[in-house]
């Protein structure tokens, strides 16, 4: 079976259209609530996010970024030591509306990690979620996310990724489907 191509650049853009007019649509003027992207992946989901908003509303959102390396269940598992990456939250969470931003929701461990994390950083109001991609077929934990780009269907042999026009060259997302002889 052939890889597949999800979302073309064109659906990819819209698709980060929707979600920031959606989380304009819930959270007004941003004065209560700040986006978080998880690293590494879920930090370009923010950017692009940010870029967006900003453009539309014509002032700056609050954004942080939060490396979760040593609240995951599996660190420890790991042959080679993880290389934690940068957390930048500088300002208090304390009482606002946070949205937790990653790019693949799939078994649902990295988001308990980041919500792990998180409360290091004061108690929020409330905790969203948005997701480029939703895997919804093969949760270890019970969540769910607020804002999704595109819910995917697949099997667990599969893989799902996002490519960013910054990293690797076009926007889009690719499901990746193992050879019979792999």
């Amino acid at each position: 079976m052939e890889n597949q191509v999800i979302l073309n650049a064109q659906q990819f853009e819209l698709t980060l259209q929707r979600l920031s007019r959606q989380l304009i649509e819930n959270h007004d003027d941003f004065s209560s609530s700040v986006l978080i992207g998880l690293q590494p992946r879920g930090v370009r989901v923010l950017d692009r996010l940010k870029e967006l908003i900003e453009s539309i509303v014509g002032y700056s959102i609050p954004c942080g970024t939060l490396d979760i390396t040593f609240y995951r269940d599996d660190f420890r598992r790991r042959e080679k030591p993880p290389v934690p990456s940068v957390t930048n939250i500088d300002f208090s969470l304390e009482n606002k509306r946070v949205v937790l931003i990653d790019d693949v929701l799939y078994t649902g461990r990295t988001i308990r990690s980041g919500l792990d994390a998180l409360l290091a950083f004061g108690r929020p109001r409330e905790v969203e979620l948005l997701t480029f991609i939703d895997r919804r077929f093969k949760r270890h934990l019970p969540i769910q996310a607020d804002y999704v780009g595109k819910t995917v269907d697949s099997l667990i042999s599969e893989r799902v990724t996002v490519e960013w026009k910054a990293t690797e060259k076009t926007d889009q997302v690719i499901l990746y489907t193992p050879n019979e002889h792999e």
